[in-house]
Formats: C-alpha cells, structure tokens, sequence
C-alpha cells in the first residue's frame, strides 16, 4: 500500500506539472499548492522507515525518499512567481540535502514540517473547514461511507476489508495517527489513493469532508473528559491552537513535543470530537482578567506586592466584572463562588503567602473561568434562562427599595399627613428617571467602569444604612409611647415638616436609585445577548410580583395597631440597614477601598448582605449594636413613664 500512495503522489504531480511550469500571475491553484504540501507531510512521516542512525534501513523506501524531495523542490520551483518562492526552494535544496546525507528522521521532519507551513504561508489555500464540523454529521457519513471497509470502530476490520490488498487503515493505529493532521486526512478523503480500495471522496461537499475527517481523527484518541479539563484550565493551550485552522494543520505528534504527548492525545481527542470549542469566543473582558489575574502572580513572584494588588483588582474590575450581570443573570452561584474567590486572591496577596500558595488561588479562579466561559457562551443562553434572569434580577433588586419605600408611605397615611406623599413618590419616581438617564449615558455616550459601579453601591448602601438605622430606632420608640395619638398629632407636625419631607424625598431618591442604578446594568447586559421579548417578559412578570407585594403590605398595614406598625416596621428597617451594611461594605472591598480578610466558615449570602469577609460582618455588628443600645433605651424609657404614671 505504502508503494502504491507514492505512485500515486508521483502521478498527481506529474498531472500538475503542465500546469506548474507556466506560472500564473494570480495565486497559485489550491489543488497544487495542496499536493506539494501533501507530499511534505508524506515525507515527514515516512522517512523514519528509509534511515536509522545515519544508515539506509529501507533501500527501496530510501531511493522514493530521495526522488519525492527532488520532485518537491522542483515542483515548488514550478509554482507561480511571488517573493516567497526563491526562499522555499532554498528550503526544498536543504531538505533535499538533509535526505542525501541521512540525516536523522527528527531532522528531516522538521525541515519538511517548517517548509510546508512556509510554502502555505506563501500560496494560501483553504485550511481548515469553512464551518465548525459537527459531530454526529461525522458519524452518520462514516456509517454510510467508511464502516464497511475501515470497521465500525475504525479498526480496519470492516466486513469488506477481507481480502483487499492492501488492507483497510486501522484509524486506532495510534502511533499513524499521530503523525496525521485533519488536513492531511481530508486530503486521502477529497482525492482517495489510487491501487487501493480507497476512493475518492470528492462527490461530498467540502463541509462533509473535514467533517469526516474531523470524525475519523478521532478514533484513536479517546479520553476526551481529561483533554476537556486540560483545554478549559490552560488559557497557553487555547492560544497556541486558537481556531480552527490551527486545529486541522497540527499533528498529534507535533503538539506532544510543545506539550507532553499524554496532554496532547487528550486533547487532539476532545477537540476533534468537540470542535465547537474553538468557534466559542471567549469574552474580551475574561481574557483580560486572565491576563492581569497572570500578570499580578508575576509581579507577585518578582517580589513587586503593590503591583500584584493593583493588577489583581484590575483582574476584577476590568476584566471580571463587566461580566458580572449577565453571568448572575445565567448563575448566581457560580457568579458568587468567582467573586469570593478572586477576593481571597487578593487578599492572599495582602497577607504575604508564599508564592506557590497564591498561585493555587489563581489555579482556582482560572478552574472558575472555565466554568463561566461555558455559561457564558450563546449556546448556553435560551429563552427560560434570558426569562428567570430579567425575573430574578429585577426582584432581587427591586424588593429592597419597594420595602423601605412601602413602609415610608404606609407610616405617612398612619400619621395621617397625605401631604408629604408626594414628596416620597416624588423621590422614587425621580430615581427611576435618573436610572433611565444613565443607562442612555452608559449606553450611548460614557462607559461605567467597574470601579464607579462598586463605589455608587457601596457609598450609597452605607449611608442608606445610616440612616435606617436611626430611623429604626426612632420607629421602635415610637412603639412604646402611651400617648401616640396626641405625639402624632402634635409633635410630628414639627417632625414633618418641609425640611424633614425633603429629607423624606432624599432617602426615597437614595435607596430606589441605588437599586436601580445596579437592575440597568443587569438588564443592558441581558440586552446585548438578544431576545428584547423575553426580557420584556420577565420584567414584567418581576413588576406584577413587587406590585402584588407592595400591595399586601399596604393593605394590612391599615388595619395594624400604630403600636404593632411601629414595632413591625422598626424590626424590618433594622434588618434592612444591616443587609445593607454588609452589602456597602463588600462593595467598597471590591472597589479596592477596604482590604479583604476572609472568615472561612462565614457562608456567603449576598441577599442578605453576608459575606465570608471580617470587615463588612465587623461592620454589621455594629449596626446591630447601636439598634440594640438604641431598643434597649427605648424599652427603659418606656418602663420609667410608666413607673412615673403609676
């Protein structure tokens, strides 16, 4: 068989020497340039079969060797002018010199290798499919076209194969396979080998053929799970084979030098059975955070701790957390485990680990990129997915503000004063068209950076914190007054007044655009994915629960005793001020404005303003200490007016 493939190649390359040896202006034939490359291939493979250690092990192999390595250097002569050519043939005299010496195989297939990538390099030709193959596509061709001969399991044993001579090629030959790229076996598939049973392929279209090749490359590489593993949590990989083309052209063999053959064979095995992964764009801010994330272990080991903190938080600003709402439309949990993870890297760094320890903690933010690269991708995306997003999203942030704002209007209609209504709806209503100003100017004329995000959170939960937490403690003493009708009736006149309504309209401004400054870049995020109806949809549905909630609380709260409301109400602003203290704070580390120190068995509950970090639980504690103190006088007060009224 192995003759018979020679006699081929000599025959298509005498067919092509008419053509060859009148150059053409224009851009050499892709079939030309495509054979010559071909016959590289064959000589970078085969040699091993003609020399070992400088002696002929193979006279009649040895004697083709040298004849095709003429042929090479004459054909690439015969090519088509361009500034290149005088260069490749210098290349095709060395190989053709290398072969007459004996040279060692490794020798030979490396001057054959780099001249077949110089010689496409100077005639481009279609290397790689023109569409991602599919796998199943590959199967079905291979069951109709294939199996009878090379076996169902590509082994060479198909019930045809008995008694052709030569036989089939078992694609589980492992150490052949290696040897072959994609491109050399879409090669044998459009033009068959003449003298054997394998026929020309050429009738299927293009898309068929690298699709089947892209199948039958796959047989004698099969651990695909360890090579998936390998690929997501090795970005050097991914950039050393970044598309398609670099897929087809490489050999097994040749990525096995660069990378270790085992990493190699898993590898070509889960992307020859899943090429989809090379046309799935990793997102430009997850590169960066890759980089920097890269970048700041560098500095790290050079001793450079500033410059690690400023690109570790770059890695999570710039790179990261553009990406934060729509992974946290997609999944939440894993958006969190990232988020906790790059802050113990910084804070790592902060502490002075060794060096190995950090770059454990960047093994595991990179484990974690891969797994949101594949939520990220489109593929992942679909209409229930894009539907619980806009829902979630627009409750999670909307019910906090709807609380505070409900519990505002429901303690204004109890003290009977409707005319500072308007200044509370007004404050809502205001933050709503703010929220709609900025996200036409993040939109259309300004970028917010992650940085401006983390702050506007952070210092806007902070002091919405402050000022609930006064506000709950002046409700739970309000609980307690005996006399609650004449105190609203005649000392909150002075509590209300035009100042204290603006002050009303401010903290209502404060608390709705906070939320809504966050639930906009969520949603333009969810934008840019596509489906506008369905995220219609669902923030419509998210509209209708908060409206119904709204709804209840301000119903039952007329019929509650001013006693019970006040109390009620006192409880449920207390809670919120210490989400929120959590939450500025957690949003002011991010920022890089307060330093991490993590607390392992704290878990993270974001809803809640908990986070497995000392300084923002630190900080909640306080809150709760001061709404304690503040109940706690209260209680006392009351029990002393009414000792006295006894």
């Amino acid at each position: 068989m192995v003759l018979l493939f020679r006699l081929r190649l000599l025959l298509l390359l005498t067919i092509l020497g008419g053509s060859m040896l009148h150059p053409e202006p224009a851009r050499a034939a892709a079939s030309e340039v495509q054979t010559v490359w071909r016959l590289l291939d064959y000589v970078a493979v085969d040699y091993a079969g003609a020399v070992s250690d400088g002696r002929i092990t193979s006279a009649t192999e040895y004697a083709e060797m040298t004849e095709f390595s003429a042929t090479i250097r004459s054909s690439i002569a015969a090519l088509p002018a361009a500034p290149e050519r005088g260069r490749l043939v210098a290349e095709a005299q060395g190989l053709e010199a290398a072969i007459a010496s004996k040279a060692a195989p490794d020798v030979v297939a490396q001057k054959a290798r780099g001249l077949a990538s110089d010689l496409l390099a100077a005639y481009p030709v279609p290397l790689a499919p023109a569409k991602v193959p599919d796998p199943a596509r590959g199967a079905a061709l291979y069951t109709q076209n294939c199996a009878s001969c090379h076996g169902a399991k590509g082994d060479g044993r198909g019930p045809q194969a008995v008694g052709l001579d030569p036989p089939p090629i078992a694609f589980t030959d492992v150490e052949r396979a290696r040897k072959r790229s994609l491109f050399a076996l879409y090669q044998v598939i459009d033009q068959g080998l003449d003298g054997t049973a394998m026929q020309s392929f050429a009738h299927l279209s293009s898309d068929d053929r690298w699709t089947l090749a892209a199948y039958v490359g796959g047989f004698a590489f099969r651990d695909a799970s360890a090579g998936e593993r390998i690929w997501k949590s090795d970005p050097a990989l991914r950039q050393r084979l970044p598309d398609l083309q670099a897929l087809t052209s490489v050999t097994p063999e040749a990525l096995g030098r660069a990378i270790g053959q085992d990493k190699a064979d898993a590898v070509i095995a889960y992307l020859r059975a899943n090429p989809q992964a090379l046309s799935a764009p990793t997102p430009a801010s997850l590169t960066i955070a890759r980089e920097r994330l890269a970048q700041s272990l560098t500095a790290y080991r050079a001793g450079d701790r500033r410059t690690a903190e400023r690109l570790a938080l770059s890695a999570y600003l710039d790179g990261f957390e553009p990406l934060e709402p729509i992974l946290t439309a997609r999944d939440a949990a894993l958006m969190a485990r990232i988020e906790g993870a790059m802050g113990e890297f910084r804070a790592a760094i902060g502490r002075g680990v060794p060096a190995e320890a950090l770059a454990d903690k960047a093994a595991v933010v990179e484990s974690l990129f891969a797994a949101a690269e594949n939520v990220l991708s489109p593929d992942a995306a679909s209409d229930a997915s894009t539907f619980v997003g806009a829902l979630t999203i627009l409750l999670r942030e909307g019910l906090e503000a709807l609380l505070i704002v409900v519990a505002m209007i429901a303690f204004l209609r109890k003290a009977d004063r409707p005319e500072v209504l308007p200044y509370v709806h007004g404050g809502w209503i205001a933050a709503l068209v703010a929220g709609g100003a900025t996200w036409a100017a993040a939109t259309y004329a300004i970028s917010i950076s992650g940085a401006s995000r983390e702050l506007t959170e952070g210092f806007g939960s902070l002091f919405a914190a402050v000022v609930l937490v006064s506000v709950g403690i002046w409700m739970h003493g309000k609980s307690h007054a005996e006399s609650w009708q004449r105190y609203i009736r005649e000392a909150l006149g002075k509590a209300l007044s035009r100042r204290s309504a603006w002050f009303l309209f401010g903290l209502a401004f404060l608390v709705v655009y906070r939320e809504a400054f966050e639930t906009i870049l969520f949603f333009a995020a969810l934008a840019a994915q596509g489906r506008g109806s369905v995220i219609a949809a669902g923030a419509g549905a998210a509209v209708a629960v908060l409206s119904a909630v709204a709804w209840v609380m301000l119903r039952y709260s007329r019929t509650l005793p001013i006693g019970k409301f006040f109390a009620y109400s006192s409880i449920l602003v207390a809670v919120l001020a210490v989400v929120l203290a959590g939450k500025g704070t957690a949003a002011l580390q991010e920022a890089g404005l307060i330093d991490i120190t993590p607390v392992a068995l704290v878990p993270r509950l974001s809803m809640l303003g908990i986070f497995p970090s000392l300084q923002p639980l630190l900080l909640q504690l306080l809150a709760l200490a001061v709404l304690w103190i503040g109940f706690r006088y209260n209680a006392r007060r009351h029990a002393a007016h009414g000792t006295a009224a006894e």
